[in-house]
């Protein structure tokens, strides 16, 4: 009959990491996703505005 017990290697469970405090870096974080952010969509449309404005002046 098969023991309990498992050969080989055994299950870990992961270690739950401690909750932390929100501090500054949280907060720089969050700022530094909104001006990545705003940067994308600002690089996205210039790039629409002057590939139209190229296909307009080229016609």
């Amino acid at each position: 009959m098969p023991s309990s017990h498992a050969r080989g290697a055994t299950r870990r469970v992961p270690n739950r990491r401690k909750r932390r405090f929100p501090g500054k870096w949280t907060i720089f974080d969050r700022w530094l996703d909104r001006l990545v952010t705003i940067a994308v969509v600002t690089a996205i449309l210039v790039g629409v505005v002057a590939l139209t404005l190229s296909w307009f002046l080229e016609g």
